[in-house]
C-alpha cells in the first residue's frame, strides 16, 4: 500500500451537537463535496433514520452512500460500526452483514464486544478495516486479537479532554502498536480542543490525521468552527505546515 503522510480524513456528524453537523443524505452528500474540496482526502460518516436517530440498517446506509458517491465520485467512505450505535454485539453483526450498500472502510473501534467478528464479516466481502484505539486497553486487545491482518489503517484516537493528556495517551497507543511490529498506517486525532493538539503531533512524525465535527466543534484557538470544511481547512494547513496550532501546544513524544 503506498502511504500519503498528508492524508486527512474529515469526519462529518456522529453524534455531536452543532448546528452544522450534516445527519440527511443530501446534507452528507453536500459536506463531503465542501470538505474534499477543503483539502479531504477521505470521510467518516454515520447514517440517520428517518427519526434522526444513528444507525446501522441496510437502507439507510445504502442512501447514505449512494448519495455521497454520486455527489462526490471517487471519494472513499468509512462507515461507522461503533457500539454507541447499536450496543449489543448479536443485532449489530446481523444489522452489518444486512447491508447490501458497502463502505470502502469502516472504523471498528477495538475495544467493543464482537469486534473482531465484524471485521472478518466485512474484511471478507472486501471493505478496508480502519482500527480505531481510543484507549491503551483497546490497543493491546488489537495486538492480541491479530486483526491487524484485515486493516488497512490503524485510528489512534485518544478522547482526553486535556491536551498534554492526549497528546500522552496518543503516544501510548503509538507504543504498543509499534513495539508488536504492527506497521501499518497510522491516523490520529482526539477528541474536543484537544484533537488540533493530538493531530499536531501526529504531522511532526509523519502520520495522517482526522478533523471534523464529529471530532471537534472548536479550532484550535477555541474559536466555534463554521462547519466541517473549515475544521477541514484548518487541519489542511496544518499538514501543509502553512499555519502553526494555538492551543497551549503539548510535547509530543
Amino acid at each position: 500500500m503506498t502511504y500519503d503522510p498528508r492524508f486527512l480524513q474529515a469526519a462529518l456528524n456522529g453524534d455531536r451537537i452543532h448546528p452544522a453537523v450534516p445527519h440527511t443524505p443530501d446534507e452528507l452528500a453536500a459536506d463531503t463535496v465542501a470538505s474534499v474540496a477543503a483539502g479531504a482526502d477521505s470521510v467518516h460518516v454515520h447514517a440517520f433514520d428517518d427519526h434522526d436517530r444513528q444507525t446501522l440498517a441496510a437502507q439507510h446506509v445504502a442512501r447514505v452512500l449512494r448519495a455521497i458517491r454520486l455527489a462526490s465520485p471517487g471519494t472513499p467512505i468509512s462507515m461507522t460500526t461503533s457500539a454507541d450505535v447499536e450496543s449489543d454485539p448479536a443485532i449489530r453483526y446481523r444489522a452489518i452483514e444486512a447491508w447490501t450498500e458497502l463502505p470502502d472502510l469502516v472504523t471498528a473501534n477495538q475495544g467493543e464486544p464482537g469486534i473482531v467478528d465484524v471485521c472478518e464479516l466485512l474484511a471478507r466481502r472486501g471493505v478496508g478495516i480502519e482500527a480505531g484505539l481510543l484507549s491503551l486497553a483497546d490497543a493491546e486487545a488489537f495486538v492480541a486479537s491479530g486483526t491487524a491482518r484485515w486493516c488497512v489503517r490503524v485510528m489512534v484516537e485518544p478522547l482526553d479532554a486535556d491536551p498534554e493528556a492526549a497528546v500522552a495517551h496518543a503516544a501510548a497507543i503509538e507504543t504498543v502498536v509499534s513495539s508488536a511490529g504492527i506497521t501499518l498506517p497510522q491516523v490520529h486525532h482526539g477528541d474536543g480542543v484537544a484533537s488540533w493538539a493530538v493531530n499536531e503531533r501526529a504531522v511532526r512524525l509523519g502520520h495522517g490525521i482526522r478533523t471534523g465535527l464529529e471530532d471537534t466543534p472548536d479550532l484550535a484557538d477555541n474559536r466555534r468552527a463554521k462547519n466541517n470544511a473549515e475544521c477541514v481547512r484548518a487541519a489542511r494547513a496544518l499538514l501543509d505546515g502553512t499555519t502553526s496550532q494555538r492551543h497551549g501546544r503539548a510535547p509530543g513524544a
